[in-house]
Order: C-alpha cells, then sequence, then structure tokens
C-alpha cells in the first residue's frame, strides 16, 4: 500500500491532523515541538459517495472502500539537512514514503507557540523546502561524483544518469524543487532512481481555526498559500481545521453531520484531503458489485483491465479472459445492470483495455 506522510513544522497541527484522518487519537498533540518523533502509521478509508449509490442499485448492506496509508512524522525545523532537530532521523522518514501532506498553520492563536515566533504560512512552506532541496542537493552531488567516471568510460546508464544529474544540479542550487524541473519521460524514470525528497508529489493542507473554516476562502494567509504553492510547486491546497477534525471523531456520522452545518460547511476537509492524497498517488478506484457486497478496489492509473483483475486475486490476472464493464455514471442513469445492457452501455473489454476511475467490472478467467 502506497503510504502519504503528512510533514510540517512544529506545532502546525500535524499529529491532530493524523489523528482526524484516522479516527484515533495515536499521535500525541501537544503544544510543543517534536511531541512526535517516532512516525504514527494509520489505515484510512476513501470517502466515495459512489459506494452508498452502487449498494442500493445491488440491494447489499455490505460496503467495502477502498484505502491509504498515513504516516504523521515528526515536525522540521531550520537547519534539518544539516542536522537541527531530528535532522535526518526525520528526513529518512519522508524517503520512506511515495506522496507528501503538508500542514500549513493558517491562524493565528497566542496560546499555540510557533517556533519562528510569528504566522507565515509562505515563510514556513519556503523553510521546509530549503530543507529539502538542501538535502536533494547533497545526494545529487554524491551522485555526480559516483557516476562521473563511468560515464567518461561510455557506460550508457551512467551517462544516461550524468545527463539528468547535471539539469537537476544548477535547479535544485536556485532552491527549487526537483518536482517542477521540465523532463521528458524517459529523464523522469532516472530521476525516480534518485529518491529525492522534492521529487514526491505534494498537496498542502492549509489548516485554520474552528470559527474560520467556513469563511476560510477570504482567510489572506489561505489565499497566500493557495497562490505560491500553485506558482512554485505546481500543487493543490485544501482547507482544514485539525481541530474541528479532532472534535469529530467522537460523534456519530448523524451528529458530525449536523456539528458541520452549525459551522456553516457541509464536508469536512479531511475528506476532500483524503480524496486529493488518494489521486495524488496516482492512485484510482473501480468497483464490484453483487448482492454479497459493493467495493471499491484501488488500481494505478493507466493500469489495464488484467491487471486490475490482479489486485482482486493473481489467479484472476493470469487466467484473464474479459472484463464486463459499464461506467458507474451510466449504471447510475440505467439503475440496474440488465438495463445498461439493453441500452449497450455494459460492454465486453479485452486484455488492453485501460480501466477508468469509476467502472464497475465483472471479470471472466479461467486457470
Amino acid at each position: 500500500m502506497l503510504k502519504a506522510g503528512i510533514v510540517g513544522l512544529p506545532n502546525v497541527g500535524k499529529s491532530t491532523l493524523f489523528n482526524a484522518v484516522t479516527r484515533t487519537r495515536k499521535a500525541e498533540a501537544a503544544n510543543y515541538p517534536f511531541c512526535t518523533i517516532d512516525p504514527n502509521v494509520g489505515i484510512v478509508t476513501v470517502p466515495d459517495s459512489r459506494l452508498e449509490v452502487l449498494s442500493q442499485i445491488a440491494k447489499t448492506k455490505v460496503i467495502i472502500p477502498a484505502a491509504v496509508e498515513f504516516v504523521d512524522i515528526a515536525g522540521l525545523v531550520k537547519g534539518a539537512a544539516s542536522g537541527e532537530g531530528l535532522g535526518n532521523k526525520f528526513l529518512t522518514h519522508i524517503r520512506e514514503v511515495d506522496a507528501l501532506v503538508q500542514v500549513v498553520r493558517c491562524f493565528e492563536d497566542p496560546d499555540i507557540h510557533h517556533v519562528a515566533g510569528s504566522i507565515d504560512p509562505v515563510r514556513d512552506i519556503e523553510t521546509i523546502t530549503t530543507e529539502l532541496v538542501l538535502s536533494d542537493l547533497e545526494t545529487v552531488n554524491k551522485r555526480i561524483d559516483k557516476v562521473a567516471k563511468d560515464a567518461k568510460r561510455g557506460d550508457k546508464v551512467a551517462i544516461t544518469e550524468h545527463e539528468v544529474l547535471k539539469k537537476l544540479q544548477p535547479h535544485l542550487n536556485s532552491g527549487k524543487p526537483a518536482l517542477t524541473l521540465e523532463l521528458t519521460p524517459e529523464e523522469l524514470v532516472t530521476t525516480r532512481g534518485f529518491f529525492l525528497l522534492t521529487d514526491k508529489p505534494t498537496i498542502y493542507a492549509a489548516n485554520v481555526k474552528e470559527g474560520e473554516l467556513a469563511t476560510a476562502d477570504q482567510n489572506p494567509f489561505v489565499m497566500k498559500v493557495r497562490e505560491y504553492a500553485k506558482a512554485h510547486h505546481s500543487c493543490d491546497t485544501v482547507v482544514i481545521s485539525a481541530q474541528i477534525e479532532s472534535d469529530l471523531i467522537d460523534l456519530s456520522p448523524e451528529e458530525a453531520t449536523a456539528f458541520l452545518k452549525e459551522l456553516g460547511v457541509e464536508e469536512s476537509g479531511v475528506g476532500a484531503l483524503i480524496r486529493g492524497t488518494y489521486k495524488l498517488l496516482g492512485l484510482r478506484t473501480y468497483f464490484t458489485a453483487g448482492e454479497k457486497e459493493v467495493r471499491a478496489w484501488t488500481i494505478h492509473t493507466g493500469d489495464t483491465a488484467p491487471k486490475a483483475a490482479g489486485v482482486i486475486h493473481s489467479d484472476f490476472e493470469r487466467g484473464f479472459i474479459k472484463a464486463e464493464t459499464v461506467a458507474y455514471d451510466d449504471l447510475v442513469k440505467c439503475g440496474s445492470v440488465a438495463s445498461a445492457r439493453e441500452k449497450g452501455l455494459y460492454r465486453m473489454e479485452g486484455k488492453e483495455y485501460v480501466v477508468k476511475d469509476g467502472d464497475v467490472l465483472l471479470f471472466k478467467f479461467n486457470v
């Protein structure tokens, strides 16, 4: 299972958010730096309103959603790349995840300490970016020294690596994350082998106070984060209130809905954040729907039907014959598989078919 790491400066709401997305109180949330040292890990279900609709069509009450893994990583401080704070330990934990959720504090509160002494979300983003870039620059410089001799001898792999590294070096030196460097598809494949911290897809979580969630679009801190993240990192921003999410943990779904309604919002930011992270990881969902259960299955963007079948069981992929397929929207419009079949919307797909997000599938196989 792919992992998303929750990162940020100390005391910005990371552990509170982790507890909210995992609906636990696993992570200690305290008003002092480094209350998290060892990462907390939790499996998070992906909210998907399509499952409830499919369960009604399939006439079943059993729903199994998709899931993704979140990791709560200790707060980073200026100088981490040279060992400050938890230093290399922190950077190692980041290296082990597949995507980053960076929590940025977007509220004033004199009772909650900020390591920099004031609230400036863009400065906070730049602090973390600088530390990750410095770590990556060290990695690239070492790699250049390592492959240079082999490249001179004519080793093709070394030559390819050396060329890409020489593009990365000045880009990182200018303070820009590796993810924003324009590379060919072949060069991108080479870059993945370097395991750079700033090459990980990132989404920003703008953390606001409880009373500011409904008007977050007018929050000047949130506006700055959105603008900066899009312009400098090509990243999306989701607004959340970690404290609200923490309060929702102990409420029933009905109570949570009523609570959010009182605050003037329809959905908590965590649902949008989980879905955004799922997509960020390059994950997509297809469904199986029958009287026994309705289930969301996780695949990667671009996976073919046999690969999707293999997620259920390796025998399904090995003995794949065909996939009976109907798009979610078409099935909902028709109201049943029988009706979709009558209208020519239920079709047979072979081994080359690339599964789309929302496809409802039934696999035929023989082993």
